[in-house]
């Protein structure tokens, strides 16, 4: 034993037999080999961890209201309807393979155009609907307006063929949505999302130039076919329907994916430095309608009065028109009014005195042979048939005989007498 065994038992007894060098290396690989299976059951662990969290990270949400389209490396992915996700739970590849871009296609959004509108201080803005004293000239560099057409009223002395132009003043809402999320991804431009913002947002805020761009520009297109007073009052309907068909077509031309749900003209009004003139050119206006109103009602009542709904066709055919003989009998079979009652009474009237010819045509044509035989006789019997016809209509009779050699005498008749007495 050494000195050095010996040192280590220190009298305490017999220690333990000594380890070869062989032993102690292979308890050491043995506990290495051991370190190293932990090791990698670990590591093993930690890579299926990783693995089921990259693969939930994937698990995506599409709202109700939203439809959703997946870049796979910037690129869209799928083909066909697979390109749009629709609500619901949806798999993809996670960041940076795939990107989720979520559009709502169902939420509308209400846009206020007040381009056309005149410039109001704030003092005037809090005080909305107070009447307040206009400039006495419109600014053109500040106040908002819109040209509307006159009424074309060709005036042959002046040779102006009645295009002069009006102002007016109004606002607009336009309410719309998203209803093809490729074609607005691909066409519109969006300002990136930055942490903590909403998407809807950034693109009600993004989109916003460029609509009201093209609805003014649809606005100044559509107004300028109509009259002032068409505008404020006649064709309202019509002028919204033109803007927004304009507007639409503009959205379609740039493939945006936007679609018009309504145009609404909230306001409107002709400036303010001609306020009054126009209420007088308005009263003045309203009146002549009336007038025309009026004038063709009474035109309308006095023809069906006096030939029916055919008169003015009936007129025209009186008055030369070519139409064929079926409509020409159509049209006498068709007519009413006054003009019928009196071609009835011409029509009975005229059996009358055909039927009263006939009758003393056939007295004379029996007289003839006895006016042949004694004339004088028989044209004092017609004489005396015509007087006691007369008198028999006759209310009063008053004979006064005729008096030879008395000069100077005179008849009177009462005629204010007692209407009792006979």
């Amino acid at each position: 034993m050494t000195a050095e065994n010996k040192n280590t038992n220190n009298g305490l007894g017999p220690g333990p037999p000594a380890k070869s060098a062989g032993e102690e290396l292979d308890a050491a690989g043995k506990s290495l080999s051991e370190a190293l299976r932990v090791s990698f059951i670990i590591l093993k662990v930690i890579m299926i961890v990783l693995v089921v969290a990259f693969l939930v990270s994937g698990l995506e949400t599409v709202g109700s209201d939203e439809q959703a389209i997946v870049l796979r490396f910037g690129k869209i992915r799928g083909v066909g309807e697979e390109r749009i996700l629709g609500p619901g739970l949806h798999w993809v590849f996670p960041y940076p393979i795939d990107e989720i871009v979520r559009i709502p296609v169902e939420k509308t959004v209400n846009l206020a155009i007040n381009s056309f509108w005149y410039y109001q201080n704030p003092q005037e803005i809090l005080a909305e609907g107070r009447r307040h004293r206009p400039p006495s000239k419109l600014d053109p560099v500040i106040e908002g307006y819109c040209i509307t057409r006159s009424e074309k009223e060709k005036l042959v002395r002046t040779g102006s063929d009645g295009s002069d132009y009006h102002l007016v003043h109004c606002k607009w809402q336009l309410t719309y949505q998203i209803d093809d999320p490729e074609r607005f991804f691909r066409n519109v431009y969006v300002e990136d999302v930055k942490p903590g913002q909403i998407y809807f947002d950034v693109i009600t805020r993004s989109i916003t130039p460029l609509l009201e761009g093209l609805f003014e520009d649809a606005v100044v297109t559509a107004l300028v076919n109509y009259t002032i007073d068409e505008v404020m009052f006649e064709k309202v309907a019509t002028v919204k329907d033109h803007v927004e068909k304009l507007l639409q077509d503009n959205l379609e031309k740039i493939d945006s994916g936007i679609k018009v749900v309504s145009v609404e003209l909230t306001n409107k009004i002709w400036p303010r430095q001609v306020h009054l003139a126009f209420l007088a050119s308005l009263k003045a206006s309203q009146e002549r309608q009336r007038m025309i109103s009026d004038a063709r009602s009474y035109a309308e009542t006095t023809l069906n009065e006096t030939a029916g709904g055919v008169a003015e066709e009936l007129f025209e055919v009186l008055n030369g028109k070519t139409v064929s003989e079926e409509e020409e009998k159509f049209l006498w079979e068709n007519l009413a009014g006054e003009a019928k009652v009196r071609i009835a009474d011409a029509r009975v009237y005229r059996a009358r005195i055909v039927d009263t010819a006939k009758a003393s045509a056939d007295y004379l044509q029996e007289l003839l042979p006895e006016y042949r035989k004694r004339p004088e006789l028989v044209l004092q019997e017609i004489y005396w048939d015509a007087i006691e016809q007369v008198l028999k209509n006759a209310g009063e009779k008053f004979i006064i005989q005729p008096a030879q050699g008395i000069k100077g005498h005179e008849i009177r008749v009462i005629i204010n007498r007692n209407p009792n007495l006979k």
